[in-house]
């Protein structure tokens, strides 16, 4: 029988989504799916062919909204963290700038449903100078750019499809720094879209690491997708700050490139095991990173031996880019 879940929308505004959405990835959603009243009407102009008309309460319903989609189980597990996270809505009110409503609706689903919903949302994509973001369900539909590589994912119900700012970021800087040969590290790393990108990039071997079993094999169908077998690519489920015998064998070697798409409270820890996992001259790239915690982010880093070279910012998300000193 599929798993059952539990769709949560919280509604707010154009100019409150990037805090929501911050406020959201403290309590591990995982994916969160992004709707404003700019993606309704372009929805709308896309599909005209398919209604007469739009009900008028419906317009009027989405007019100046926006809100923020993600999933939890349909059991006890799920419906603790759903009360953690409206609890303390009000308190985010509070300090928030503009958070609308914050209406909370939940939807029944099962988990076939769930993976079909991101389909409506997530099209071919351009990201950074040369990578093109292909769904698997449009792989046969259009021509990749010229100059463009292909990437293609079905990220189904696993954090990581290349919209959000963050991972943005983060491929832009996988891009510019990965050179043939490397070896890869990515910790936290859900569909693997950023380990994957690297070795379409000319990395020679990749190891993701997530705590979410269902990352592993999400990852592993997205690299085969990719031409990509498990000679070049391994996947492991795990905590790297909790289990010390990952983190050990994560250590056995080192890595060109060392990626980190996560949250600030998990990269400040993760900072320490750094210097252990780059090899001479490797870069460190971490993102997830609210504006807000950027200085925080950073100090963790450099007290670490790594030197900042760069920092990328998008959409009030920020990336930095590390070497080793």
């Amino acid at each position: 029988m599929d798993d059952k879940w539990l769709e949560v929308s919280i509604d707010t505004t154009d100019a409150g989504l990037d805090e929501l959405s911050a406020y959201l990835t403290r309590f591990d959603t995982g994916g969160l799916v992004i709707e404003g009243e700019a993606e309704f009407q372009a929805f709308l102009e896309q599909n005209r062919q398919y209604w007469d008309y739009v009900d008028e309460d419906l317009l009027e319903r989405m007019r100046g909204v926006a809100r923020v989609k993600f999933y939890v189980t349909d059991d006890s597990n799920g419906h603790g963290k759903l009360a953690q996270i409206t609890d303390g809505l009000e308190a985010f009110r509070t300090r928030a700038k503009a958070p609308g409503t914050l209406q909370v609706r939940t939807a029944s689903l099962c988990e076939e449903d769930w993976a079909n919903n991101w389909k409506q949302y997530y099209k071919p994509l351009s990201v950074g100078e040369r990578l093109y973001i292909v769904p698997e369900w449009e792989k046969e539909s259009g021509e990749v750019p010229a100059g463009r590589t292909a990437l293609y994912l079905n990220p189904g119900l696993i954090f990581g499809t290349g919209s959000h700012a963050s991972t943005q970021l983060c491929l832009e800087g996988v891009e510019a720094c990965t050179r043939p040969g490397d070896a890869v590290l990515d910790l936290g790393c859900g569909s693997g879209i950023l380990s994957i990108a690297a070795l379409r990039l000319g990395g020679v071997s990749a190891v993701g690491v997530d705590i979410d079993p269902k990352a592993v094999g999400v990852a592993y169908e997205n690299a085969g997708m990719n031409g990509i077998g498990r000679d070049r690519y391994t996947v492991r489920a795990g905590d790297v700050l909790s289990d010390k015998a990952l983190a050990a064998e994560l250590a056995e070697r080192r890595y060109e490139l060392v990626l980190a798409n996560i949250v600030a409270d998990v990269i400040i820890p993760l900072s320490a095991q750094v210097p252990g996992l780059l090899a001479e001259g490797g870069t460190f790239i971490c993102s997830g990173i609210i504006d807000s915690r950027a200085d925080e982010v950073r100090a963790a880093i450099e007290s670490r031996g790594l030197s900042v070279v760069e920092k990328k910012e998008k959409n009030g998300w920020v990336a930095f880019v590390a070497k080793g000193r």
